[in-house]
């Protein structure tokens, strides 16, 4: 008989079990298995979690006829014991067990399962099959980077358990209000591999950690991290030129509740995660949030002919799309595809995102393949989906942001058609080809480069959802660098051993004259101008920024633009560069200041004296765009009131044509003139001395001027 204290306990949200030693309750075991005591455990409770005198384990599966928990010493072959769950141990479809006596710090489990096997109708059970548990919180055996793991060398992943005692003190989430995000994408290993990084710990967290003051003077205010979920970088590893590929970026995830261990500078053993977890206090500490890519449109466990490990081996048939014939729906383009939308998934999705904002304080979700979760159980789109709904509205995600990768590789695109609730972000792909198609001087793009500066109104509506339901980006992890966007025509895959079919083909580039690195000054002077109009665009730009990690040093991947499976000096950012490329640097980290400082650019404000709206598009003359003419031209002016309640505006001119043109000003508010603030044209693109330009002036050609309304100098 179970104490009232315990039922208490047992019926409250526990995340942290540990917690009730304090209240001396005493566990009483009921029976023996195997040489333990055991009793039922707390069956709300899914994972392995520490109470007082035992271990907690608790597992559920819709069809399983049978389920056996395996206990392993570290890195044994074979389990210690084996404890079947006695029948009066499982309530409903779920299996739950109290463990006591376990030594938790030298442990790894796992389980097998027991049930009937159909592939037409989804069914794989297999007694023999070891199986993960999908809430673990760590995975043993894939500490090591580069080395085969727990499932080649052992047959089968193996959970471990965590002691989540971590000592947040008064840390708190930061709730950067969303117009004034700017997103900084970065890959864990990537950022600090190459020794010119000068860490101590290179390619972990503490990697990153070390680099929080660059970060800092930088000016973002959010770092992105590619996949930090358990993967396994082994997976499908191969060598092509005497190189070893591997599954570098990590969007292939073994298990959802688990950080990577290998992006730890040390063993954590039953503390894992505590590492990254100093890193996001002391990033908050410092005012920068942390979001995570998170991968739930498909598994490691592949199609009909990838490993069961885990979600295959528990139900298989609810975990994922399956066709009539008990093949796997494959809209991911990676083999399977999570069912998001069956009730069970659904809580899986909730539970896995809640665990992250509670024990590692994330920020922000970006949701790879998004449209995926809109999917119904047969593949099909959903108007209203249950799982996308259920976290725009969840109290625990209230304050987190969540950021949609709004297409799927089964053909659904929804950039601007995303589910919202007014909660939901959307990556806008739009953004992305047409300001690279604009500033590259394609024909008739003028119009579409206008409403993406703009806020894209066309696709968002304007205000229906407010002008930050866009993330705007230039660059991303796919793709090609800043750098490569002005030094290739043509992507150069050829390392990734496919004969460079692979990676897009459509990515708006132009080599300025000459296909890759080269000694032509005139040709190097033209592509640090044009990296210098896409960051002045970007940052210009309504909506919420982001660009991609090395981008404001001029980091290349020499023309890959697609490197997932690339560890080596492709994707890892050579900080030697920084150096090289200091004053793109600096301008970078201006132009991120010159935003922080202009509330007209960022968002809506009191109209100014001029009444003039707040976003207006303008082609050579004030408000007359001409679209039509073709002369690749794109002026946007900001206008409204600063906090202090002056007139605030701030014209941005963009000629992407190859020849000067004359452009005509709006006129300027009494007793004020535009004066000249940037001009990429210059190296030193921070104008130093405010420059009168009139009501007219002519812009150099592959320019970006911007242009601010002060009173006239020598008035008050």
């Amino acid at each position: 008989m179970l104490t009232d204290r315990y039922e208490v306990r047992h019926h409250a949200d526990v995340d942290n079990v540990s917690g009730i030693g304090n209240q001396h309750i005493n566990f009483v075991p009921m029976d023996m298995i195997g040489g333990f005591e055991v009793r039922p455990g707390f069956y709300e409770i899914n994972g392995a979690t520490v109470i007082p005198g035992g271990i907690n384990f608790t597992i559920h599966s819709n069809q399983a006829t049978s389920c056996e928990l395996l206990l392993f010493k570290r890195k044994a072959v074979d389990p210690f014991v084996v404890i079947p769950f006695p029948d009066n141990y499982r309530i409903g479809n779920c299996y739950s067990i109290i463990v006591f006596g376990v030594e938790q710090e030298n442990l790894e489990y796992a389980y097998r399962m027991d049930g009937p096997y159909d592939v037409r109708r989804g069914l794989l059970f297999n007694k023999d099959n070891i199986l993960l548990d999908p809430y673990a919180k760590a995975v043993a055996g894939l500490r090591e980077w580069g080395l085969e793991g727990t499932a080649p060398e052992y047959s089968g992943y193996r959970g471990r358990v965590v002691r989540d005692d971590f000592d947040w003190g008064d840390t708190k989430q930061l709730h950067t209000p969303i117009e004034d995000v700017i997103i900084y994408e970065m890959h864990v290993r990537g950022f600090t591999k190459d020794p010119s990084s000068g860490v101590d710990f290179p390619g972990t967290f503490d990697g990153i950690r070390q680099k929080i003051p660059y970060l800092k003077e930088l000016g973002i205010t959010a770092i992105e991290l590619m996949p930090i979920f358990e993967f396994d970088e082994m997976h499908d590893a191969r060598e092509y030129n005497g190189n070893q590929l591997l599954d570098y970026w990590g969007y292939n995830t073994v298990n959802y509740f688990s950080p990577n261990t290998a992006y730890s500078s040390k063993p954590e053993y039953n503390r894992e995660g505590n590492e990254l977890k100093r890193l996001i206090k002391l990033l908050k500490e410092n005012g920068i949030e942390v979001y995570l890519d998170v991968v739930f449109n498909h598994t490691a466990e592949g199609n009909e002919h990838g490993p069961i490990f885990s979600f295959k081996g528990m139900d298989n048939n609810i975990y994922y799309m399956l066709t009539p014939e008990g093949y796997y729906y494959n809209f991911s383009g990676c083999g399977n595809t999570l069912n998001c939308n069956h009730p069970i998934v659904r809580q899986f999705i909730l539970d896995c995102l809640r665990h992250w904002v509670i024990a590692y304080r994330i920020d922000g979700f970006r949701f790879d393949l998004a449209s995926i979760l809109g999917r119904n159980e047969d593949g099909a789109p959903l108007s209203k989906p249950p799982l996308l709904e259920l976290l725009a509205f969840d109290p625990i995600l209230g304050n987190v942001k969540l950021i949609a990768e709004a297409w799927d590789a089964g053909g659904m695109y929804q950039v601007g058609s995303f589910p919202s609730w007014n909660r939901w972000m959307e990556w806008n792909g739009k953004y992305r080809d047409d300001v690279r198609a604009f500033l590259k001087g394609d024909d008739h793009m003028e119009q579409a480069a206008a409403n993406r500066i703009s806020g894209s109104p066309d696709i968002y509506g304007g205000n229906a959802r407010g002008h930050f339901a866009s993330v705007n980006f230039i660059t991303c992890h796919d793709g090609f660098t800043m750098k490569d966007l002005y030094t290739y025509n043509y992507k150069h895959n050829e390392d990734n051993g496919w004969n460079n079919t692979d990676g897009s083909n459509d990515n708006y580039s132009w080599n300025c004259g000459y296909e890759g690195e080269t000694d032509n000054e005139e040709v190097m002077v033209l592509r640090r101008r044009l990296i210098r109009n896409a960051f002045v665009t970007l940052m210009l730009s309504r909506g919420i920024p982001m660009f991609l990690a090395g981008d404001e040093f001029g980091n290349t991947q020499f023309g890959n633009n697609n490197a997932y499976c690339q560890d080596n000096i492709i994707s890892w950012l050579d900080w030697s560069r920084l150096e090289r490329n200091h004053t793109l640097f600096t301008f970078a980290q201006y132009m991120i200041w010159y935003r922080k400082q202009h509330r007209v650019i960022r968002l809506d404000t009191e109209k100014c004296s001029m009444n003039y709206p707040c976003i207006s598009q303008h082609g050579l003359q004030p408000f007359w765009t001409d679209y039509n003419g073709n002369h690749h031209y794109v002026g946007i002016m900001y206008a409204g009131k600063s906090k202090n309640g002056r007139d605030e505006l701030v014209y941005v001119a963009i000629n992407a044509y190859w020849e000067e043109q004359t452009v005509t000003l709006p006129a300027a508010p009494e007793g004020m003139h535009f004066y000249l603030m940037i001009d990429t044209f210059r190296e030193m693109s921070v104008v130093q001395d405010k420059v009168e330009l009139g009501g007219s002036f002519t812009i150099p050609p592959r320019t970006v001027y911007v242009l601010e309304a002060f009173p006239v100098l020598g008035t008050s």
